[in-house]
């Protein structure tokens, strides 16, 4: 059983959604990504999403594309990514780690992305701009080293997209909460509601939703009808406006708020 699907699992025993915050490695630097991962996980964390920074994060707002872009300044690239994933799983074996970014660095890569992904203990690989129907043989790839390809879905996502994301993915499915890009737009939560048990019919996977999720509030209505709450632009504003040596404690304590909020609805 994947990290990934027993996380789930646990979760759904205790009647608690997951919290599933993102950060971009390698910003503000290197160095501090992993004790942002561990602030991650101290905050109450279920599962991490770690961006690969990538120069042209279409699906990104300007929040995360600043990130990617200092990353990117830094000389984070795919390999420097594995090597903090492998880092971080010398002191945490529980807590899955799901790679988001886009197809140009793993097809930079190579071949052998999924045997190294998962020989550095990475759970889940969430591509923006692979759809399902044109990368069988990666998500195949994937599974076969262990690891779960997720996928997106979107409120405009049409009936045959369901199943070509059933077939291909595992682990969960990301929903895009709105149209555009992340950390924009106001969530429409009435449309979530109705469609989350709808892809939970079709596809059979846990639910998370994501893009608008920016306080403790907004999560809350999130964790009453999806199975996890995606977080990312927020956190990122948290970090660069934080004091380098202050960015690991404001992680924690926002990232607490949302958790506290999430459990009260769970209950």
């Amino acid at each position: 059983m994947s990290r990934i699907r027993k996380t789930f699992e646990q979760l759904k025993a205790q009647n608690r959604c997951a919290l599933i915050p993102f950060i971009t490695a390698g910003d503000p630097d290197g160095e501090l990504t992993l004790p942002l991962l561990r602030a991650l996980v101290e905050g109450g964390a279920d599962i991490i999403e770690l961006g690969v920074p990538f120069s042209d994060p279409m699906a990104d707002g300007p929040t995360i594309q600043r990130a990617s872009e200092r990353a990117l300044k830094n000389g984070m690239n795919l390999r420097g990514v594995l090597a903090i994933v492998r880092r971080f799983r010398t002191e945490d074996t529980v807590t899955p780690i799901v790679l988001m970014g886009y197809a140009n660095p793993l097809e930079a890569y190579g071949s052998d992305f999924a045997i190294d992904a998962a020989a550095a203990g990475v759970d889940g690989v969430l591509t923006v701009d692979y759809p399902p129907e044109e990368c069988v043989e990666f998500a195949a790839g994937l599974r076969r080293a262990g690891i779960d390809p997720i996928f997106l879905l979107a409120p405009t996502s049409i009936e045959r997209r369901f199943g070509e994301v059933a077939a291909a993915g595992s682990g969960y499915i990301y929903y895009v909460s709105l149209t555009g890009v992340t950390g924009a737009g106001q969530v429409d939560y009435a449309e979530v509601a109705r469609r989350i048990p709808e892809i939970r019919r079709k596809v059979g996977m846990p639910v998370g939703v994501g893009f608008g999720i920016r306080d403790a509030a907004s999560a809350a209505k999130i964790a009453v009808i999806a199975d996890a709450v995606v977080i990312g632009s927020r956190i990122i504003e948290e970090i660069e406006n934080s004091p380098r040596a202050e960015a690991t404690l404001r992680v924690t304590a926002f990232l607490r708020g949302i958790r506290a909020a999430i459990d009260e609805v769970s209950r």
